[in-house]
Order: C-alpha cells, then sequence, then structure tokens
C-alpha cells in the first residue's frame, strides 16, 4: 500500500533547548525516537542532558532498562509483546506528533508503561506506537523509559548520602522526563501548559506516584490509571527499609565485597549485579520470608499512597481518569463453557462458590444482565474495589472532577474471553489493527471511537465525553457512575456492581498482587525457563 509522504531532511529537524534533533515525517505524523532527557549514575538521582552542537539522529528508539529474568513467551495472542536492547542509561522517549508549529499548542499524552517497577518499556507492547493516537485524537504522544527493578527501586540510603533517594530513583527518572516537556514540548507543536499523564498496570501506579511527589507538581495537568490501582495496605517503613539493607548486605557477600567498599556495587556489570541479587532475594526468601517488591517507598520526595496519608495538595487538583478491565488477571487461562446447559453452569459456580453461588448469581445477574453467569469465575476483585475507593476518595476530596470506568468487552481466543490486563491498550492507543484479536466485527470500530475519543477529550479538555458515546457522568457521592466499554457502552449509577466485589472479596479475602511477583520470582529461581509474563 502506497503511503502518502515521507522525508527525513531538514523539515524534521527540531531545537530543542539542549540541542538539534531531526526525526522522520510519514503520512502526516512527524516522529521522533530515543530522545534522552536525563542522564543518571547508578542509584543516583538524575540530571538534565548536557547540550550539544549540530544535529542529533532522533530515528532509532532507545535503549530499554535491562529486565531482571528472561520472560517465558506465554499469551502473546492476547498481549503481543516486543522486545529490543537495552542498558542502565536508559533515560530516554519517544514523541509522536501532527505538527511542528510552535503556536500549535496540542495536548500532550505522556505515556508511563507497565510492568510493575520491574519490567517493561516504552516500545515492549506492541500496542504502545503512539503514531495512530496523535493522528486520531490530533495531540502529541510520548512513551518512555526509565529505570526500573534493582537500578530504580533499590534502597541504598543507609549506605550513603547520595543513594538518599536511590529507592525512588525510577520515580524521579520520570519527573526529570516531565521536566524535559515542560521545557522542549512547545517546538514539538505541543502545549506544556496541557499534559496528560497515563498508564495502566505498574504506569497507572506512576501516574498515582507522581500525584503524590510535589516535585511533580505542576508539570502535568492530568492524570489518566488503568488498572493501576490495587488493595491499599499500611507499609512498615522501617521494616521495608530494613529488609531493603539486608538484601543489600547479601549481595555485597555473594559478590565477596565489604560493606566498607559498597561503592564498588556501583560498577559491577548489570548481569553479574542481578545474578547476585537472585541468589541472595532466593535466600532471604526461603530462610526469613523476605521478599522485596520494587515499588515507591514513602519519604521526603515521596509523599506516600493516598489511601494511607491523603491526597497532596496538587493531587486534588488534578481531574482523574480511572478504571479496570473485567477479568484482568483471571482471563489468561482456561474458561468455562459458556454453551454448556444452563444446570451444568450452575453446577461448576456451585463447586466453586459453594453455598454462595446462588447470591453471587443474583448480584451478578443484576450488574451485568448482559453476561453468561459462569463470568462471575473472572470478575477481577482486586484492581475493581481498589479502583472505586480511590476514585471515590479522591472526589470526597478533589477540587477536580474524577471519572471512572471499566472495560468489559468479550474476546474471541479459543472461544469467548472477558477482557484480560493490557486487553484495553490497543483501543485507547487507536491500534487496535495491529492487535489481531482486537478486531471485532461490528465492534471494534465503534468501541475504539468511543475508548479513544474520551481519552483525548479528557486530555484535551478534563472531561471524556465526546459525541460518539453516551454520557459519561463524573464520580461523585451522589452519582457514583461507572462508565462501562462494551458492545453496548452505557453509565452505570449507585456503584453498580459494589455488592458482587463485597461478595468476591469476602470468599477469597487474600487475594492480591504481590503473591504474583513472588510466585514469579520463585518460577524462575526453580526453573529453566522464565517465568510467564502476567501483564
Amino acid at each position: 500500500m502506497a503511503r502518502e509522504f515521507y522525508c527525513n531532511d531538514e523539515m524534521t529537524v527540531v531545537q530543542t533547548q539542549e540541542g538539534k534533533l531531526k526525526g522522520f515525517y510519514l503520512d502526516g505524523i512527524y516522529t521522533f525516537q530515543g530522545i534522552e532527557y536525563a542522564f543518571a549514575d547508578r542509584w543516583q538521582m538524575p540530571t538534565a542532558p548536557k547540550s550539544w552542537k549540530g544535529i542529533k539522529d532522533a530515528t532509532n528508539y532507545g535503549y530499554i532498562c535491562p529486565t531482571m529474568g528472561e520472560p517465558k513467551p506465554s499469551g502473546e495472542i492476547q498481549v503481543p509483546h516486543r522486545f529490543w536492547p537495552s542498558n542502565e542509561h536508559c533515560q530516554n522517549l519517544n514523541l509522536w506528533t501532527p505538527t511542528l508549529d510552535p503556536e500549535a499548542k496540542k495536548p500532550v499524552m505522556v505515556w508511563l508503561h507497565g510492568g510493575g517497577y520491574a519490567n517493561g518499556s516504552s516500545i515492549e507492547q506492541v500496542a504502545y506506537e503512539g503514531d495512530c493516537l496523535a493522528e486520531y485524537g490530533d495531540v502529541v504522544v510520548i512513551t518512555v523509559n526509565h529505570r526500573l527493578n534493582i537500578l530504580g527501586f533499590l534502597d541504598m540510603s543507609s549506605f550513603g548520602e547520595k543513594y538518599k533517594n536511590s529507592v525512588n530513583a525510577g520515580m524521579a527518572d520520570l519527573v526529570e522526563c516531565l521536566r524535559w516537556v515542560k521545557r522542549n514540548v512547545q517546538s514539538f507543536g505541543g502545549d506544556p501548559n496541557n499534559v496528560t499523564i497515563f498508564g495502566q498496570s505498574g504506569g497507572g501506579g506512576k501516574v498515582e506516584t507522581l500525584m503524590q511527589i510535589p516535585e511533580a507538581a505542576g508539570l502535568f495537568q492530568k492524570g489518566i490509571l488503568m488498572s493501576g490501582l490495587f488493595k491499599s495496605q499500611p507499609k512498615d517503613i522501617k521494616k521495608i527499609k530494613e529488609d531493603h539493607r539486608k538484601l543489600v548486605l547479601a549481595m555485597l557477600a555473594e559478590l565477596k565485597i565489604d560493606e566498607a567498599d559498597v561503592e564498588k556495587l556501583e560498577k559491577v556489570p548489570y548481569d553479574v549485579l542481578t545474578r547476585a541479587y537472585n541468589q541472595a532475594q532466593y535466600k532471604l526468601l526461603k530462610n526469613e520470608d523476605i521478599f522485596i517488591s520494587w515499588a515507591p517507598l514513602q519519604n521526603e520526595y515521596f509523599l506516600g499512597d493516598p489511601i494511607q496519608v491523603g491526597f497532596s495538595d496538587y493531587a486534588k487538583k488534578v481531574p482523574t481518569m480511572a478504571g479496570s478491565v473485567y477479568g484482568e488477571f483471571t482471563s489468561f487461562g482456561p474458561l468455562p463453557d459458556t454453551d454448556q446447559p444452563e444446570e451444568k453452569k450452575k453446577e461448576f459456580l456451585e463447586e466453586k462458590y459453594g453455598e454462595a453461588s446462588d447470591e453471587l448469581i443474583s448480584l451478578f445477574e443484576e450488574a451485568y444482565p448482559e453476561k453468561d453467569i459462569t463470568r462471575i469465575a473472572n470478575a477481577d476483585f482486586m484492581c475493581r474495589p481498589a479502583t472505586v475507593l480511590w476514585t471515590a476518595k479522591k472526589a470526597e476530596v478533589s477540587s477536580a472532577p474524577a471519572y471512572l470506568y471499566q472495560f468489559a468487552l468479550d474476546f474471541d481466543v479459543n472461544g469467548s474471553r472477558p477482557a484480560w490486563h493490557c486487553s484495553d491498550i490497543p483501543f485507547v492507543f487507536y491500534n487496535s489493527h495491529r492487535v489481531p484479536v482486537c478486531n471485532i466485527d461490528g465492534v471494534t470500530e465503534r468501541i475504539e471511537d468511543e475508548v479513544a475519543g474520551s481519552y483525548v477529550s479528557f486530555a484535551r479538555y478534563g472531561d471524556p465525553n465526546h459525541e460518539g458515546m453516551r454520557k459519561w457522568e463524573a464520580y461523585t457521592d451522589q452519582t457514583k457512575a461507572t462508565m462501562v466499554f462494551d458492545e453496548d457502552s452505557y453509565c452505570r449509577l449507585n456503584d453498580f456492581d459494589g455488592e458482587l466485589m463485597k461478595k468476591l472479596e469476602e470468599l477469597a479475602p487474600n487475594a492480591g498482587i504481590g503473591g504474583l511477583f513472588k510466585l514469579s520470582f520463585l518460577k524462575q529461581m526453580e526453573s529453566d525457563e522464565g517465568g510467564d509474563w502476567f501483564y
């Protein structure tokens, strides 16, 4: 198929505050890849990039952050991935824009990738490509790499002042990225005063975290959290810091480095550092039940979980969208047959839920009258209740609107399958054509316009409503509204599935995301294969 027009010459050169960059132009969109936005030594705070003379090429994706283990390919038909060379100096971003006119002032959408705080990259999912969203929404789209895992979230603070904020270094990278956007995005046709940060899974968590970092205040104006909120638990910060210290000491022992020479860890090659970590973490887990879940930690830099400590003054002013998908982590494995007789379906549910099955069926049919009752077994009750609670708490204290959604579409993957973790991303990026299972006859075009249109409208105006969808009410104590994206999308009021979620939580009170990370680590350590992707 013939392309409209391509060029890579003086027409695609942009002057930034640090120097000139040359990208390329294709089909109405300018693309710039691998733009360095910061530099940092290991476990230390990032600084802005140095200026340069001449023109830098920006037509190659930059290094991604190294991950701590090889994944076992699985579920690629549902979440297609791609991989790229890695290096710990990974502070770079990619940018797509419909214009280079500095007076255009287009809305800016900055994507924070998933993978928890341990894995992932700005290009890891095929659906992350930003050209189609930039064209469809007439917006500037940016995707960003930053430090992860042991590089971005290891607490080294007890070993020296220069490591004071090492446990939040990955988040400090993102703040530095937003500073780059503030300085430079106008040269790419963007409005530095209309920036929306959005992310899924770990990326949604990063949006929440940035809202609690005072240094990030004013660097973005809106936030969208996708499947990134889980049940909030009080954190014993002192215990977490002690566990991090034990881990570092155990790694030093594995590497035969004295504590007095801890700075030598800065020069240990990443793969050697990772092997030492794996052995040290495995022993701590087996002997003392200590497991480090990579995540930001409350300190002077990061105010902490808003459910535990309250929302920051700036967060209260930020319009938000937050939501999850129907199946999240339950929709990857085998599913019950939706074509079996009704009595067989009820037998299946009775076997799983016992005497509670009749009540669950009643609650489910009230919340989702159009769905098969076997879908009860796949209903997510980790993200959904936490997201409702977060939105409700935010709406209570905020001067800005909060919007809540549920993505509940069914797909055809070896039979009908409810929406899984990441299944909404291709629709957000207007990239359903890049993910084969997202192409549903008579459905895809409409729901893609609804979803992508709402994201673009929110980025532009702070309100997700647009002509191509039904009215989406903001979440308040009176409305308790959720927009349900499905074959027939609709806005439901009055916490429509709240009683169903409560009952499911009651039947499995200890379900949580933390166990998935621990199990994945053990699987990688005790197998010749890598761990399955679960995001």
